[in-house]
């Protein structure tokens, strides 16, 4: 198993060993010592699994007062999956970085608290299933533009299908002051 780390400060890709035979395949995704000794401190308190069409895209989220770290993995079809830092003040603040994510591959992304995520579909269709270190709170999370010409991200889709959630996002410069400020002492990517 490999611990790979992106441009981004915390920000890991994950690469299992799978292991193949004619019967098919088998991998270990989580086991909390080997990951916390990977770079990955977080205890997880909720999974989700999502499916999308080919060409949508969600995000970029994240909350405020109880951020979450993310650990995530495609487990049907492919994603172009995102985090981007939001800690203000941050030295990688607004900076992003991009990772394909597939079933083929089984690569995982870990985005520590303090970035917002998102990924949009790159296959006809991909379902997703992720750790969370804190439960969703709607009333707490943020939605940033997929689209902030400030941030730049350069995703695989022109036209992606949105929610209405995702339409209405604000750019990073018209959330800034709420964002959560970085705290350099702290170590897992957390906001202050």
């Amino acid at each position: 198993m490999k611990f790979v780390p992106t441009e981004l400060p915390g920000v890991l890709v994950i690469e299992p060993d799978v292991h193949r035979d004619a019967r098919g395949f088998f991998l270990e995704t989580y086991r909390a010592s080997r990951y916390r000794d990977g770079g990955v401190p977080d205890e997880f308190v909720q999974d989700n699994h999502s499916r999308s069409a080919g060409g949508t895209l969600r995000g970029l989220h994240a909350q405020l007062r109880r951020p979450q770290a993310k650990l995530l993995r495609c487990v049907a079809g492919e994603i172009f999956d995102v985090a981007v830092d939001v800690r203000r003040g941050s030295p990688s603040f607004g900076r992003w970085v991009g990772v394909t994510l597939s079933a083929e591959s089984f690569r995982q992304l870990y985005i520590p608290a303090g970035f917002a995520h998102g990924f949009c579909v790159t296959s006809d269709a991909a379902e997703v299933e992720y750790k969370c270190s804190e439960v969703y709170d709607p009333g707490d999370e943020i939605t940033v533009a997929w689209n902030d010409p400030a941030i730049g991200i350069r995703w695989p889709v022109a036209e992606p299908l949105l929610s209405a959630r995702d339409r209405a996002a604000k750019t990073l410069a018209e959330l800034a002051e709420a964002l959560p400020p970085w705290n350099p002492l702290e170590t897992s990517g957390r906001g202050g």
